[in-house]
């Protein structure tokens, strides 16, 4: 905590408590951080454009090899958890590791990754909730006045005590997750299109068409999962509880998302998938439902797509104003910021802003005339996507530097072997994102290969200016106001 936050009294809006407080347990915080990777939003959206614009049939494997790669990542997140008694998750282990102005950068790209991929699904949401009551014969509306609707419903969840957030996320994620489980034992029972095979798993299948661009799709659909140390405030025992939520969210998510897309091929078989994630790749996962649980599993599937959306925008909502509170009470962004609801126990001035910045995004895409799946959705996808990419990998540095330096943990395993091959395979994610970053936001050359234009430019800038803007801070801190530089994080110069 900074000078400025040591005397609530000289400061009238900081009178109030600035430390969050709860009892989430394993359960609780797995739920708020899978819920975050809209598990049902990402096979009926993302694993069809895996397999179409990907490796075609091959595209289950990602899931598989992302999970390995980020279970890796997992292990040195929850050795700094044990060791780094603090919320602020990359902002705060980077901080620990490679130093506060490292750590800075770390915090404000990490609030563009979860702004960005929650403004990406309200764009969605809205055009989705649009569609939804126009063909039941309701009025057609603009997709932002839904977005609007939604913003504000989160809000009022966000604003209250975190346990009334677990809950909606608990009962939305279990109905998501059982129609999905219900559609992959359909067709296992039926024996899908072509007889039940491994062939997602076969070599030849892994490596064809593009696999770069079906990884990309593949590590998107894990965001949220690293979230668990932000609850650490609200955990009943933080050491224990947090890396148990965090094996159990990137392993459950794991074998979901590999088994759900597995299915999802086995449904219309090897030689048919890809033909039919052509032919409409959103529609893919409801067409999929309709021929393996009639009209009422397709109509409950529309509703709980639906209900996905709006799990992951309250889950990052809350994942953000968690950010925001502890850079507050950190002294980086403004005071009123790190307060806490007496009554809620929640950070609601945070959160009023975070759904105030939500707000403002969706009116200005309105203003600016932007699709709200083509250009919110996938741009902004992408944008996030990157982003989490570099942030992981930079915390896994952070993590082997920090035990390197400390010898707090002689475990080789936690605090070396894992997080070096989580930086390997992060570092190469991030490369082979970078490089398809154009298809992504649809800068494409006339033969529809990669070509970086003036979106791809614009969005990479911003990615690069907001860790820039971290240091820069983090720089002004150090020359103006040292004291309150030296314990940003508390961590070793």
């Amino acid at each position: 905590m900074s000078a400025v936050t040591k005397d609530p009294a000289a400061f009238p809006a900081l009178a109030q408590p600035r430390t969050l407080r709860g009892s989430l347990g394993v359960t609780a915080i797995v739920f708020m951080v899978v819920a975050a990777a809209a598990p049902l939003t990402v096979v009926g959206g993302a694993a069809p454009l895996g397999i179409l614009l990907g490796n075609g049939v091959g595209f289950p494997s990602l899931y598989a090899i992302s999970a390995v790669i980020l279970l890796f990542f997992a292990v040195g997140l929850a050795a700094m958890t044990r060791h780094v008694p603090k919320p602020g998750a990359f902002f705060t282990f980077v901080g620990y590791g490679l130093g506060r102005p490292a750590g800075l950068a770390a915090a404000f790209l990490a609030l563009l990754t979860y702004t960005a991929i929650q403004v990406s699904v309200h764009g969605y949401i809205g055009y989705l909730l649009g569609v939804t009551v126009a063909g039941l014969g309701g009025p057609e509306l603009p997709w932002y006045l839904y977005s609007l609707a939604v913003v504000a419903l989160v809000g009022v969840l966000g604003y209250r005590h975190i346990d009334l957030s677990s809950k909606v996320l608990g009962v939305l994620l279990v109905g998501e997750v059982g129609i999905v489980l219900a559609l992959v034992a359909a067709v296992v029972l039926t024996g899908g299109g072509e007889g039940l095979s491994l062939a997602p798993f076969e070599p030849a299948n892994v490596v064809s068409g593009s696999p770069g661009v079906g990884l990309m799709f593949a590590i998107a659909a894990f965001i949220g999962f690293e979230a668990t140390a932000i609850f650490r405030d609200e955990a009943r025992d933080p050491v224990r509880t947090i890396p148990r939520a965090t094996y159990v969210a990137v392993i459950g998510i794991g074998v979901f998302y590999t088994l759900a897309s597995w299915g999802l091929v086995m449904a219309w078989g090897p030689s048919q998938a890809l033909a039919v994630a052509a032919d409409d790749p959103g529609a893919m996962i409801l067409v999929t439902t309709a021929k393996y649980l009639g009209p009422a599993g397709e109509l409950i599937m529309n509703v709980l797509l639906i209900t996905s959306m709006f799990a992951c925008v309250l889950s990052f909502h809350n994942v953000i104003t968690r950010y925001q509170h502890s850079m507050s009470n950190a002294g980086l962004l403004p005071g009123l910021l790190g307060g806490v609801h007496t009554r809620h126990s929640s950070p609601h001035s945070s959160s009023l802003v975070q759904s105030g910045t939500a707000a403002v995004l969706v009116v200005l895409f309105a203003v600016l005339g932007l699709d709200p799946v083509l250009q919110v959705f996938t741009w902004f996808a992408g944008v996030s996507t990157l982003a989490i990419a570099i942030l992981m990998a930079v915390t896994s540095l952070a993590v082997i530097v920090y035990f390197a330096r400390t010898r707090k943990d002689r475990r080789v395993w936690n605090t070396v072997i894992a997080p070096a091959l989580g930086l390997v395979g992060l570092v190469g994610s991030a490369a082979v994102i970078t490089a398809y970053f154009p298809l992504l936001v649809g800068d494409v050359d006339a033969e529809g290969a990669p070509a970086f234009g003036a979106v791809s430019a614009v969005l990479l800038t911003v990615i690069v200016a907001f860790p820039v803007f971290g240091v820069v801070q983090a720089l002004v801190l150090r020359r103006a106001r040292p004291a309150a530089y030296a314990t940003i994080t508390e961590a070793i110069a």
